[in-house]
């Protein structure tokens, strides 16, 4: 089946790298494929348009230039907190935390520096800013069940007899 660029359910095996680098960033390789239905913004929009009219079993490697993936780095997403926002971190230049944004979701920030008074956090996503090179093959296709649509979640109670897929079913 060729992907279409909506209620498709697509499952892939990828590798991800900075464009023009060797470090690999992400992957799946040997591990459950990443499923998602397209159209639905569950991946970035720039991996989800490269796979369009790619089909089952083809591999290929898709440029996705930052604005279609974590966005362009902001540099107004930088911010000083009061140190005493951080008692009982044992803060790291570079180290990842996790907060609360305001409407109750989970932010992510990387600690840029700190002093005893301040501690400078950026907001935006670490690979924003980066275009990105994706390595992928298409393991699986197909139509999206009317429930998967009307969810936005791969699989239900169809997806998985032998509860091999971990989900209990």
């Amino acid at each position: 089946m060729t992907i279409t660029d909506k209620n498709c359910v697509v499952g892939i095996e990828y590798e991800v790298k900075e464009a023009g680098k060797n470090e690999i960033l992400d992957t799946n390789k040997g591990a459950q494929p990443l499923e998602f239905i397209i159209g639905t913004g569950q991946i970035i929009s720039g991996l989800e348009k490269g796979l369009v009219g790619m089909q089952n079993g083809e591999s290929g490697d898709i440029l996705v230039k930052a604005k279609d993936a974590y966005g362009e780095y902001k540099s107004e997403a930088i911010d000083a907190v009061p140190r005493d926002q951080f008692e009982g971190i044992d803060l790291r230049e570079g180290m990842t935390l996790y907060g609360q944004g305001p409407n109750g979701e989970t932010i992510q920030v990387t600690v840029k520096s700190f002093n005893d008074k301040n501690v400078i956090i950026d907001f935006n996503h670490p690979l924003a800013g980066k275009d990105l090179m994706f390595s992928v093959k298409v393991l699986s296709a197909r139509e999206a069940t009317p429930e998967e649509i009307a969810t936005g979640v791969v699989g239900g109670e169809e997806h998985c007899h032998s509860g091999s897929c971990g989900c209990g079913h």
